[in-house]
């Protein structure tokens, strides 16, 4: 009986003494009951018992997402290949690549404050940059909206992230609402806002979160669609089954939409070796190796130039703190930011105060928006970037909020044909794509990379271990392949309704 694709939701499976991998673990991670029931004391005040350290990842939800955006190799190519399918199969690429970047075992991202903000830039390696930025534009729910883009490239990102937490008995469940509208802007032959993408998540699941060993893994179907092109790629993250089966296997197709007929199977691990099958001809060929990937993390200005409720310098201590594993510490910072928090919400309660969001606005407010079919997202940036040159839509990027340092506001100069070999610059937050979990309220030349200089001082980037980018290369593309006969449509498997999980409030 082939148990490998059983609902997400089931309880947490037991697994064998020699599984097909390691759990991927840090030293003394077991599971939260054990961490908890260590710290109960007679009289002991349980609004003070500590979540283990080994489930607070050192940087924010805001932060996280640029997950997404650290394969540059896999990004910037995309909107070059000129043949439609090809260029779906370079989109799916680039969707796949980014979710191997995780740091050891499982881990939650800290939640971002109503209003937060976190803004970031990529230097690529051919001169040209990527600029990143976010805003949590609501609380209760959690939605962490987004904007990315690359003007020379003529790529542009806008997404609104909404997890939502379930208690699954000895699991934990994130389920990851939501879109994001990818967009090669050149390409308006069919949509005058350019040809749109529509990419959706894969849920998040903790297990063994009460008993044996905590274990991550991404879990049900995601989506990625293109409706000026009639493509849709729908992508199974395989959760583990009772009796056989592996971690983080992904398999999937990829079909015309109105047709139905699958061009394309996707298999592999989302953590290792990925491919595509052309189903005419059979040909089998790697579509991207996360094994030996090496992620570009995004530059941040100095913590001295950052406003108070930027995501850095807003969670500088407690991230200190998660960094040097004190459980005290990092407790207080975050039960210090999340009150303040609530007595912000209180005073604009009392006084009739409505609040909304700096950088970013609701869909339904843009006329232009809902036209170009970004309903779907929610909230999108309040500045209007429409440009007709790179240029000037830097130059709109750069006029909505502070993302550069000081000292760095002018155009990138070109890049030398004589650069030194790249210093050793900070490698990305092991950012997550791992877990998602809410457990709380609150082509391109290949020309090295301009070192850039992080303070040391900041302890939000003295936590990662330092080496050498990777540098920006063309990305290999197979040979264009063709379409097969239709295939039967697969169908997601209906999974019951569960209780919510709140996690009690500091």
């Amino acid at each position: 009986m082939n148990t490998g694709n059983r609902s997400s939701l089931d309880e947490a499976r037991p697994e064998s003494a020699h599984g097909e991998e390691d759990h991927e673990v840090e030293p003394g991670q077991e599971n939260i009951l054990s961490h908890i029931v260590s710290q109960l004391r007679p009289g002991a005040d349980l609004s003070r018992v500590v979540l283990p350290t080994f489930i607070l990842e050192p940087q924010t939800m805001l932060e996280r997402i640029t997950n997404f955006m650290q394969h540059p190799e896999t990004l910037l190519p995309m909107a070059k290949e000129d043949d439609p399918i090809q260029r779906f199969l370079s989109v799916v690429k680039f969707y796949l690549s980014g979710w191997h970047i995780k740091p050891p075992g499982v881990k939650k991202p800290l939640n971002p404050i109503l209003g937060e903000t976190y803004t970031c830039y990529w230097d690529y390696s051919d001169g040209t940059r990527g600029y990143y930025i976010s805003e949590q534009t609501s609380h209760h729910p959690p939605k962490s909206s987004y904007f990315y883009m690359a003007p020379e490239h003529h790529i542009r990102i806008d997404g609104t992230l909404k997890p939502r937490s379930k208690f699954l008995g000895n699991s934990a469940a994130s389920l990851m609402e939501g879109t994001a509208t990818l967009r090669f802007m050149q390409r308006t032959t069919k949509s005058p806002g350019g040809e749109r993408y529509t990419l959706t998540q894969p849920n998040m699941y903790a297990r063994g979160i009460l008993w044996g060993t905590m274990k991550y893994e991404l879990g049900d179907h995601s989506f990625v669609k293109c409706p000026e092109n009639d493509l849709v790629a729908d992508i199974e993250f395989k959760t583990k089954g009772w009796v056989g089966g592996t971690y983080n296997a992904i398999g999937g197709f990829i079909k015309k939409e109105s047709t139905q007929e699958h061009l394309y199977e996707l298999s592999g691990k989302w953590n290792g070796e990925m491919f595509v099958k052309d189903l005419i001809t059979g040909q089998r060929e790697l579509l991207f190796d996360a094994t030996h990937a090496q992620p570009s993390p995004p530059h941040v200005r100095p913590m001295d130039e950052l406003g108070e409720r930027e995501s850095p310098k807003l969670w500088s201590k407690c991230v200190a703190a998660l960094i040097d594993r004190n459980h005290d510490v990092a407790t207080d910072e975050k039960t210090r930011i999340e009150d303040m928090q609530r007595a912000e919400a209180a005073k604009r309660a009392e006084t009739g105060e409505e609040w909304h969001p700096k950088l970013f606005t609701q869909v339904n407010e843009v006329p232009e928006a809902l036209k170009e079919g970004d309903e779907g997202l929610d909230w999108i940036l309040k500045a209007k970037i429409d440009g007709e040159t790179p240029v000037a839509r830097t130059e709109q990027i750069l006029a909505i909020t502070p993302i550069l340092p000081k000292n760095n506001r002018g155009p990138r100069p070109p890049p030398s044909k004589s650069v030194p070999q790249n210093p050793p610059t900070q490698t990305a937050p092991t950012p997550q794509t791992g877990d998602l979990l809410d457990f709380g309220p609150s082509g391109t030349s290949a020309v090295p990379r301009e070192p850039t200089s992080v303070p040391q001082s900041d302890p939000h980037y003295e936590k990662f271990p330092q080496g050498l980018q990777q540098p920006l290369l063309p990305s290999a593309t197979s040979t264009p392949l063709k379409a097969s006969p239709p295939v039967a449509a697969r169908q997601d498997t209906d999974t019951d309704d569960v209780d919510e999980f709140y996690d009690a409030k500091s």
